[in-house]
């Protein structure tokens, strides 16, 4: 008896086949932890005399309002020395990691002007101490617009391009925050966070992976982002990452490459990477949230196409759609019917392997009796 849940990301439902989790997470505050960097309070003359104590404090809700007030100084001070901010910005941004409430309440005090300042420091450190803060803000569903409006959007794929490992990570879960706006999504791609994204999901590491993933679905919502997307070459990545399981990014890089395969220039450029043998491949093998996104994604890409149901039809694609069409959910059964009506030589394909899998199933249940 089948009873698929379902599950939701970026206000679009789809079923997981009966798993539990889904294919996407929100992205949390920063887990590059809170290591003690060079230049952090713990390694001046200064953490013995109280700078170790604010940063253990830094999560607590009862802080001091003054106390904030000050470092958001020190941030905007010309004369402050980078140590001195490195400090700052990292208790701001620890403030920020622990409690919603902070999150509120640093953003209404003016941290976010001077924190956006920060995405275009040219010290490294500082310049990620600034980024993480403005992710751990960004949080908050009220901080969004007014990030936005400080103009936080491109000096965040500056730092996406440019910045340390764990700027570029948290740079982009930023702009995964911000993308959750819709009026944002079209401002981000037209900023150029679309290509940094794509080099991210192909050369990153396991999290930075699954951050840049995450945050082109989002993207993805818009046509014209879909087109960047594709002219940055993110077919080829995605295609990697769903050929190979030890990755932990099938799922995602699937979903990523179906919203991808929704335009024209997209299903051109699965095609010509060779997309539709690993699509084949997933709904014979895959789990059944694989199968049933494989199955939508070579939907889209034969719909319209003859020559596109030849290429599926050649690489193998009936019997595991056969033997999708019978034991998979209901709405990957709606799509194997959809892409067998689309042709009338496909669909007899389908039937006549739908015939002999019964047959089989007769005679393993019958046996003919020999002579």
């Amino acid at each position: 008896m089948e009873s698929p849940s379902a599950f939701r990301y970026m206000g679009r439902s789809y079923s997981d086949g009966g798993e539990s989790s889904g294919a996407f997470s929100e992205c949390n505050s920063d887990c590059s932890g809170e290591i003690l960097y060079s230049g952090s309070p713990t390694s001046s003359s200064s953490a013995s005399s109280g700078g170790l104590q604010r940063i253990l404090l830094a999560g607590a809700a009862d802080y001091s309002e003054e106390m904030v007030r000050g470092l958001i100084s020190d941030l905007e001070s010309p004369s402050a020395p980078v140590e001195s901010q490195r400090r700052s910005a990292m208790e701001l941004r620890l403030l920020a990691k622990h409690s919603p409430e902070n999150r509120l309440r640093i953003a209404a005090a003016g941290a976010v002007g001077p924190l956006v300042a920060l995405l275009s420091h040219p010290d490294p450190l500082l310049q990620e101490h600034g980024v993480t803060a403005i992710l751990n803000l960004s949080l908050c569903d009220e901080n969004k617009a007014p990030i936005a409006a400080a103009g936080a959007i491109r000096p965040l794929v500056r730092a996406l391009c440019t910045g340390t490992a764990t700027a570029r990570e948290n740079a982009a879960c930023a702009l995964l925050r911000l993308a959750q706006l819709d009026e944002l999504r079209v401002a981000i791609g037209r900023s150029g966070a679309i290509p940094p994204l794509v080099s991210l999901l192909e050369s990153g590491g396991p999290r930075a992976k699954k951050d840049a993933a995450t945050a082109l679905f989002a993207l993805l919502s818009s046509r014209d982002n879909k087109i960047r997307a594709v002219e940055a070459g993110i077919v080829r990545p995605l295609l990697d990452l769903m050929a190979d399981p030890d990755s932990g990014m099938v799922d995602k890089a699937a979903y990523v490459l179906h919203a991808v395969v929704e335009i024209p220039e997209g299903r051109a450029a699965a095609v010509e990477e060779y997309g539709v043998p690993v699509l084949v491949e997933m709904v014979e093998t895959g789990t059944p949230r694989q199968k049933e996104i494989a199955a939508r994604s070579l939907l889209e890409i034969c719909k319209g196409s003859a020559i596109h149901r030849k290429m599926a039809v050649n690489e193998g694609a009936i019997p595991p759609l056969v033997a999708l069409s019978q034991f998979g959910t209901k709405k990957a059964k709606e799509k194997v019917f959809r892409l067998a009506s689309q042709e009338e030589t496909f669909h007899c394909c389908l039937v006549l392997q739908t015939l002999e899998l019964q047959f089989r199933s007769i005679q393993l249940k019958h046996p003919m009796t020999s002579f």
